[in-house]
């Protein structure tokens, strides 16, 4: 097992409550993380205890990440809300969490990726940590583009 681990911060122009609804939403994931898809294995998505796995790539190279979350919590008076789930493998172990607060242009996401990755030999933690990060930036920069295309709703 090899530790990888980034922290990656994004401001968005947005309010915080609908970022934080598409980040929430983990089907919704598909559209702005490159080369991903979602399966969402309960009812209620956000639920402490709910499960999804979300397989990124393509064919064999594809990694299959299952997930549980154990903590979602959005607080309306501070507009601020913080997800923490859990990595049940089979290849990542360890947790990843996103927290969004509002800033006086919009909101800030700051995402952190814990995790000790099988089969990757430790050398490449530096790596596999800036693979990480820089999708990462990628999935949440088209977030942002996708979110200022979009009408706000009333």
């Amino acid at each position: 097992m090899t530790p990888v681990a980034f922290t990656l911060t994004i401001d968005f122009d947005q309010p915080a409550r609908r970022v934080w609804d598409e980040l929430i939403d983990w089907k919704a994931h598909e559209a702005w993380i490159p080369a991903t898809r979602v399966e969402v294995h309960s009812a209620d998505p956000t639920a402490v205890g709910a499960t999804f796995t979300a397989i990124t790539g393509y064919g064999p190279a594809a990694l299959e990440d299952r997930m549980e979350v154990t903590e979602c919590s959005w607080d309306d008076d501070a507009e601020s809300g913080t997800c923490e789930v859990r990595k049940l493998g089979p290849v990542l172990l360890g947790k990843a969490r996103f927290e969004v607060t509002p800033t006086a242009s919009g909101c800030q996401v700051m995402w952190v990726e814990d995790v000790e990755m099988k089969y990757l030999p430790g050398p490449l933690s530096p790596v596999a940590a800036w693979i990480g990060s820089a999708g990462f930036r990628v999935g949440m920069l088209r977030l942002r583009k996708q979110l200022s295309k979009a009408p706000i709703a009333a």
